[in-house]
This record gives structure tokens, C-alpha cells and sequence, in this order.
């Protein structure tokens, strides 16, 4: 079995984005590949933020239903976000000087087994509390 990879926010909504192109392309492969090999994670914090960014902030956003029908489709790779979970992200913000809600992600990649993490928001390349960062979309368009 494949390790697992914890999916940020960023490449769910590529995948939904219309307007995204060649990075839409991408984030869909990319989460046919983890559905195919049952690796994918996420926490609930990335389905809240994908809900609101798609059907608020996008240039064609998604009706309510479908955005809804994504987060329940997206819902059994959830690994649960407890008090526990927000003490490491704490510790990981403080150590590494980034941002909390980036911090809350890498703790939830961590309980969840993630070997990496997705991401265009963190530092492609980088290894943060021994999981690596990965850029899906590092020379798309």
C-alpha cells in the first residue's frame, strides 16, 4: 500500500476550479491517483476552507449542493482535529515560524500517518516534523 498524502485546500479547489487549466488538470489526476491507491487525507479544516473559497471566492463558483456533495464525498479521508491536534500545531507554528492555520495542516498530516503533504501554500522541497512538502503544481501555468 502506498504511503499516505495529506491533500491541502488548494488542490481540491483546483480540481473544481474552471478556470484553473493545466492546474485543474493536475489536481484532478493528482486525487484520482489517491482515491485509486486509498492514500488520501485531509483534515476538516480543508474541507471548510474548500466550501467557502468554492462558493464564494472563485471566479465561477459551485452551487451550494455541489460544493456540499464534494465535502461528503471528500468527508472519509477526514482525520479528526481534537485539542490535542492544536497544541502541536502550536509547537510546529513556534518552531518553524509559520503560520498557525499552515501549523493546524502539518499536525493533522502528522496524526494521520501523511508521509507528505500537497500543497502550494507551503515551501516546496521542505521537510517540516518529518513530512515532506510537495508543489503538485510547480511548472503549471
Amino acid at each position: 500500500m502506498s504511503d499516505k498524502t495529506f491533500v491541502d485546500t488548494n488542490v481540491l479547489i483546483y480540481a473544481h476550479d474552471l478556470d484553473a487549466q493545466s492546474k485543474q488538470d493536475s489536481a484532478r489526476r493528482i486525487l484520482r491517483e489517491l482515491w485509486s491507491e486509498r492514500s488520501g487525507v485531509l483534515s476538516p479544516q480543508v474541507l471548510q476552507e474548500f466550501y467557502v473559497n468554492v462558493t464564494r471566492k472563485i471566479k465561477r463558483p459551485l452551487n451550494k449542493p455541489t460544493a456540499r456533495q464534494v465535502v461528503s464525498n471528500y468527508a472519509i479521508w477526514c482525520v479528526d482535529t481534537t485539542p490535542s491536534d492544536i497544541s502541536v500545531a502550536f509547537r510546529i507554528e513556534d518552531e518553524h515560524r509559520i503560520g498557525f492555520w499552515d501549523a493546524l495542516i502539518i499536525a493533522s498530516a502528522i496524526k494521520s500517518g501523511a508521509t507528505r503533504i500537497l500543497s502550494e501554500d507551503l515551501s516546496n522541497g521542505q521537510t517540516i516534523a518529518g513530512i515532506r512538502i510537495e508543489s503538485p503544481f510547480v511548472g503549471a501555468p
